[in-house]
């Protein structure tokens, strides 16, 4: 009954620590009494709970404020230098690493091109470790960072090593299947992936300690999350975040909550098919949404229509098309046109679906195409869709820019943190 009585103390604390800590995550700076009207917690567990994260240095004073005939509030926040988080996003054309703090202020960052080698998995592998050892060697000069970090990632003998790592997220092109034992495996078939065991690879390759987590996720559910805690998604219960880069996916988001499905592979939205017998798709199927709007394909239907693409990447190529003049001009606007009534039909199915309250487009893609085929991509969404669902739904351009995939891949380490109440699931790297 002791053991009993002491596990379920133990289990108020972290709860009330993770409610405290949460709320001030995202809504702070807060008083002690505005984080209490807040969480619903007493007076005394506002108080003994942030004496504690102050003491441990999660928790920082940022000023105060004037009170109504009393003492001025002190207020709280969280402190930005007291934990580190690693993001990485596995790009079409790129592996972008970035070096976060605690409040997802970017520390450093590494961008590392793919070029002719593709999404090979040993160069995907090695380009991650060189971008996490050049973030973490690249760091300024701060609280917690030191100029030769790394030690535990390959920095070599004597070197210090970053303050506080809680863990690593890496937004994948494909299905990430969460397993107990040995790592995530990842399936990506449009990249020739079969049950790769990336976080293994990763932590062989990287030297990363057991101790620091590797979360791997596609990487339209981190780009997902990073907009609804951030970005045009906040505020939203229903909704669903898209990516449009050269593969096209979804996070749908129910209740709050992501949906994963039977085997974390929901959200393959650019793999429903818009048109049978259609055109052949990066997977192998004929029809698919993703060769109407995926980037290879909006070029594609471009270079058909007598179009000359840049030389190049996919990025380059697609603001090429956009910045077009002079004759070939009724081209694209044709191929435009058709781009956002396929994308407009395919978001057709997501609010019948769905219904979401909110629609994000989001991804490399996505944002470039977005503010020019906003207007006609919501038409041709009411034209195919269900009225009332649709008159209930907005469509918005994502908030976050090109980093929301890491800076979502950086948010899968710091959740756990935010629900372990402040206390690292992964090593302390810092004496």
């Amino acid at each position: 009954m002791a053991e009993r009585n002491k596990r379920t103390v133990r289990d108020l604390r972290r709860t009330n620590r993770a409610a405290l800590l949460r709320h001030l995550y995202f809504e702070g700076p807060l008083s002690r009494q505005e984080l209490g009207q807040g969480t619903g917690l007493s007076s005394g567990s506002v108080s003994n709970v942030a004496a504690e994260l102050l003491a441990e240095g999660v928790l920082e004073e940022a000023g105060s404020v004037e009170s109504d005939g009393g003492r001025p509030r002190t207020l709280l926040r969280v402190a930005p230098h007291s934990a580190y988080l690693i993001g990485v996003d596995v790009g079409e054309t790129r592996v972008r690493v970035e070096l976060f703090d605690l409040t997802l202020a970017e520390v450093a960052r590494s961008e590392l091109p793919l070029e002719d080698g593709g999404h090979d998995v040993t160069l995907v592998v090695r380009l991650i470790a060189d971008g996490l050892r050049e973030v973490l060697a690249g760091a300024d000069e701060g609280p917690g960072v030191g100029a030769d970090v790394g030690a535990d990632v390959g920095g070599g003998p004597g070197a210090d090593p970053l303050g506080r790592l809680l863990g690593m997220g890496v937004g994948v092109p494909g299905i990430a299947e969460q397993r107990p034992e040995g790592g995530a495996l990842v399936h990506a078939q449009t990249i020739g992936w079969d049950a790769v065991p990336l976080e293994a690879l990763l932590r062989a390759a990287a030297g990363l300690p057991r101790e620091v987590p590797v979360l791997v996720d596609n990487g339209a559910k981190t780009l997902g999350q990073a907009e609804m805690w951030f970005g045009a998604g906040r505020g939203a219960r229903d909704a669903v975040i898209t990516l449009l880069g050269s593969g096209v996916g979804a996070c749908v988001v129910t209740g709050g909550v992501p949906y994963g499905g039977a085997a974390s592979s929901a959200g393959e939205w650019g793999h429903t098919v818009l048109n049978v017998r259609g055109r052949r798709c990066r997977c192998g199927a004929l029809g698919c949404l993703e060769a109407y709007v995926g980037a290879g394909a909006v070029l594609e239907r471009w270079r058909e229509a007598g179009g000359s693409p840049l030389e190049g990447d996919e990025e380059t190529a697609l603001a090429g098309l956009l910045a077009t003049e002079g004759e070939g001009v009724a081209a694209v606007e044709r191929v435009l046109a058709e781009t956002a009534e396929y994308l407009g039909a395919g978001l057709a199915d997501l609010v019948n679906l769905f219904n979401p309250e909110r629609i994000v487009l989001g991804g490399w893609a996505g944002l470039l195409l977005g503010p020019r085929l906003l207007p006609a991509v919501r038409e041709a969404t009411g034209a195919y869709a269900l009225r009332y669902p649709a008159a209930r739904t907005a469509i918005e351009l994502g908030r976050l820019g090109p980093d929301a995939v890491t800076v979502g891949a950086a948010t899968l380490p710091l959740l756990r943190f935010l629900d372990a109440g402040g206390s690292a699931p992964g090593v302390a790297l810092s004496a």
